[in-house]
This record gives structure tokens, C-alpha cells and sequence, in this order.
């Protein structure tokens, strides 16, 4: 019945689906040698014929999305920053001759995950999983990508299923709790569940997760080193990062830099990276101040760059001294991991909703929260820091994985 109508629905929602697959960020984009987005070419790592152009197409109608191979450990992911993430612990077992695969949901996740591991596939939609996934022996969810067929056919096949990273927030409980007999079934085909803190664990037990261990989060486990040492003669840099649509916006009406004083934009999205390319062209004009793209250059001279290449934040969290952390301004998103930016000691400024990542936050000391733009870019000609105080350990979680 469930596959019915999921089936059902997925004809219904087609034509939406298919419009809007047209859409920038729904294209797959992977990464040359200098960190630059590109389409896809023939000397991509897979052959051209094979490989998922679209995360829409290849979710909802399998379109260059073949069936994985059987492996030891199957990853889910959700997106960059997840995929990001796991990218140790998949490291980890590849080491031990372990076959491994990942699957993702989102274009920028799947280019990610290309980087460190050859069997990647977009996960399809529920109705097609009990006919697309093969075996493995250990399934390994990460956070909330609570799909129930994924659970409920790898455990069919005799695998061991984990979700790591499990959280659940206080906010969110009441919608879970509508769905309750979901959940329900849902946990009854995970055999552990890694919570990130104990109130996190209590919640999900409430909808009913069993076989329940409190290990921190996994994202505090091993941080990203810089792949690159970047350079420049400004004094103070003022990083805002991973910003969303109107966050750029909403600053940059509010902050004119000192002498002495850079700013580097890291938009989330790349499908945005020209029209932010735009918007602060427009602004430093107006103020006389000297921009560039970071793809153009590659190098850091100018007093505002926007940073429009793949996988260099955390290159610029190494020399940044205060950083703005966007997607907490408005109520939609959530905000993002402050463990990066934390680990080298740079000042955090964040909007009022972080919601998503209220466990992440109470382990840095030093976040200064901001209650609208203009605080934040009064803010951000300060000089202070901030220090992650709690941390999980890696070994720990890769022992739990590896059963």
C-alpha cells in the first residue's frame, strides 16, 4: 500500500517535477583541479553517458541513475555539507579494503561526494527503492533522512542499518508526532541510532527510536583541514559565509569597510554565483571599492572578493578573523555549522535562527548572535574569537560503524 501510493503521488507531482528540473541547481557540477564549478565534460571521472546530469531527473525518473553494486557499507547523505562530513569515516574504511558507496540527494552532494568515492548514485524515490537497492552489509543513514524504504529494504536484505549524527529538534517534535505510526515502523528496521546529545536521543525515542547511544556530533569528530594556504595584506578580514538569497543583500546595506578592512562573500548555492557576482559589483562601485571573483584571479587582492569556486571556505576560515554565518537571518533554513569557522579560532556572527544547529552552537564559546543585519555588520568590524568546548571522538564512531 505504501508503495502504491507513492507510486500515485509521483505521477501526480511529474510534471511539476520535470519543469522544474530546469533549474540551475538541480545540474550536476563537479570540480576541476583549481576548485572551479564546471559541467560536467568528457574527462570527468565516470563516462559522460553514464553520469547523472540532473539530481531531479535522476531521483524521480532513474535517468543516468544505474543500480550500485553490492558493497560492506552504503552511506546516505543529504548534501554538501553532509557528504562533507562522512568523507573521514569513508576514507576510513576504503583504507581497509572495504567497498563502500554513497548515496546523495542533491547535485552539490553528489559532486562532493565524486571527490573521495567512485560508487555514487542519486538515491531514488521511495517506490523504486525496493527494486533499485542491492545488498551491503552495513547501512549507514546520516541525520535526519528518516526514508523508510531505505531502512526497511536494506534490512530486508540483512543489512545492519545506523543513522548517525540523529537529531531532532524541539520545534520539530510535534510535526514527527503526526506521523508517529511512520516513525514507528520506520525505527523498527534500525538496529542503533547515534544521537548528538541526550535531549536529542529523548526525542527520538518519543517517536520511537530503540538501541539509543549518545556520542556528540560527528561533525566536532575530525574537522576539514585547508587543501590550500591562501594570502592577504588586509588587516581584518570579514568573511560572510554560505549566505543565502537576500542575506548578501541585507549586510551589505548595513556595512561600509574600514581601511584596513576585506570582505569575502561564500554564497551556499553555485547556481547563484553570478547574480551575487553582481550585487557586490554594484555595491563596491558605489563605495569605491576594488572587487573581483576569486575564479578570475585566484588570489585575494582585491577589498571585496566573491568567493565563486567550490571547496575553498574552509581556506578562507584559515585566515579569516571574523566571520558572519548566513542562513540563520531568516526562519527557513535553520543555519549552519559553526565547527569550521570555530576551529580556527574566528569571530562568529549569527542571525537569531539557528534552530537546525542549536547542539552544534552550545559547543562553541563566543558566538555572538545578531538580531538583525545591521547588528551583524555593526558586528563585524570587531575583533574577538570563538573555541569549540565540546568534541566527540572519531575512533569511537568508526567503531560503532564497523560493528
Amino acid at each position: 500500500m505504501y508503495n502504491a501510493i507513492c507510486a500515485f503521488l509521483l505521477v501526480l507531482a511529474s510534471p511539476f517535477l520535470l519543469a522544474l528540473s530546469f533549474g540551475r541547481k538541480y545540474k550536476v557540477l563537479l570540480s576541476d583541479e583549481l576548485g572551479n564549478s564546471r559541467i560536467p565534460s568528457k574527462n570527468s571521472r565516470i563516462p559522460s553517458k553514464n553520469q547523472p546530469k540532473n539530481s531531479i531527473l535522476a531521483r524521480f525518473f532513474l535517468l543516468n541513475n544505474p543500480v550500485l553494486k553490492p558493497c560492506d557499507f552504503h552511506f546516505h547523505a543529504c548534501s554538501l555539507g553532509e557528504v562533507s562530513t562522512i568523507e573521514p569515516f569513508v576514507k576510513a574504511l576504503q583504507k581497509e579494503a572495504k567497498s563502500v558507496r554513497i548515496t546523495v540527494c542533491t547535485a552539490t552532494g553528489y559532486a562532493r561526494a565524486r571527490e573521495f568515492c567512485d560508487e555514487v548514485a542519486f538515491l531514488p524515490f521511495e517506490c523504486f527503492l525496493p527494486f533499485w537497492l542491492k545488498e551491503c552489509k552495513t547501512l549507514v543513514v546520516f541525520e535526519a533522512e528518516l526514508w523508510l524504504n531505505l531502512f526497511a529494504c536494506a534490512k530486508k536484505q540483512g543489512a545492519k542499518v545506523i543513522l548517525l549524527n540523529a537529531r531532532l529538534s524541539q520545534s520539530s517534535l510535534p510535526k514527527y508526532r503526526r506521523f508517529l505510526r511512520y516513525y514507528k515502523t520506520l525505527f523498527s528496521y534500525c538496529d542503533l541510532v547515534l544521537a548528538q546529545s541526550e535531549s536529542d536521543a529523548k526525542r527520538l525515542e518519543a517517536i520511537g527510536a530503540k538501541n539509543l547511544k549518545v556520542l556528540g556530533n560527528v561533525k566536532s569528530a575530525l574537522l576539514p583541514r585547508p587543501s590550500k594556504k591562501l594570502s592577504s595584506s588586509y588587516e581584518h578580514i570579514i568573511v560572510l559565509a554560505s549566505s543565502h538569497e537576500g542575506e548578501e543583500k541585507g549586510i551589505l546595506e548595513f556595512l561600509r569597510l574600514k581601511k584596513g578592512e576585506q570582505l569575502i562573500i561564500a554564497p551556499r548555492h553555485p547556481q547563484r554565483f553570478s547574480a551575487v557576482c553582481e550585487l557586490v559589483r554594484g555595491w563596491a562601485e558605489q563605495n569605491n571599492y576594488s572587487s573581483q571573483r576569486f575564479s578570475k584571479n585566484a588570489d585575494l587582492k582585491a577589498q571585496v572578493v566573491v568567493m565563486d569556486s567550490l571547496g575553498e571556505l574552509i581556506n578562507i576560515y584559515a585566515i579569516a578573523d571574523t566571520v558572519i554565518l548566513a542562513g540563520s537571518f531568516s526562519a527557513g533554513i535553520g543555519g549552519h555549522n559553526p565547527f569550521e569557522p570555530a576551529s580556527f579560532n574566528c569571530g562568529i556572527i549569527s542571525g537569531a535562527f539557528f534552530h537546525n544547529q542549536k547542539v552544534l552552537y552550545s559547543a562553541v564559546n563566543g558566538i555572538k548572535i545578531a538580531s538583525d543585519f545591521k547588528t551583524a555588520a555593526l558586528l563585524a568590524h570587531e575583533k574577538f574569537s570563538s573555541q569549540i568546548t565540546q568534541s566527540c571522538n572519531f575512533n569511537d564512531i568508526l567503531e560503532q560503524i564497523k560493528g
